[in-house]
């Protein structure tokens, strides 16, 4: 049920959306993870070549408990779109997965990619680095942020499938 969408149907249906409720990320993300489609409410990281808290946010419960069930959590981070350093490699697509965290999304790189791959999280960068990050304890969490220009809030519902990802200020399906 937790990916009963479609980028496209939802497009489709908020098209003419104007009130800024309704956003959609550019064309520039790759699919990196084993899940391709994965939803959930956000929570967010404002960093620059440091994962410090990207770790963190991994390294906790990545979900919600509903009347309805378990939900996965989305992760965004803002790395500021560097193409510098990687801020999720294996070990920590591995603890994202091993956490119950529906999806990470990070304007930025990963690096690990064959490991990635076997991760049954959703992960979305702007392209793979084999350079590791400095760990200077420096960023924010759970902010607005920035992804390639898009305002994405904590507890912002993210959409993510073969065709793109789309944000809303609330659940849509």
């Amino acid at each position: 049920m937790a990916n009963a969408f479609a980028t496209c149907d939802l497009c489709d249906v908020h098209k003419s959306d104007v009130s800024g409720e309704f956003r959609v990320l550019p064309p520039v993300f790759r699919d990196f993870g084993q899940v391709k489609k994965f939803s959930g409410p956000v929570a967010t990281v404002k960093c620059f070549e440091d994962n410090t808290l990207v770790k963190a946010a991994v390294d906790s419960p990545g979900y919600l408990e509903t009347p309805q069930g378990r939900i996965g959590k989305v992760l965004v981070v803002d790395g500021g779109g560097s193409l510098r350093k990687a801020l999720l490699g294996g070990n920590l697509g591995a603890a994202a997965a091993r956490n119950g965290w529906a999806g990470v999304v990070i304007d930025g790189c990963v690096r690990d990619t064959a490991e990635l791959a076997t991760q049954a999280v959703g992960i979305r960068a702007l392209a793979a680095m084999p350079l590791p990050t400095e760990k200077r304890n420096q960023g924010q969490a759970d902010v607005a942020v920035q992804v390639q220009g898009v305002w994405v809030r904590p507890g912002d519902w993210l959409y993510a499938d073969e065709d793109g990802i789309v944000v809303a200020s609330k659940a849509l399906v």
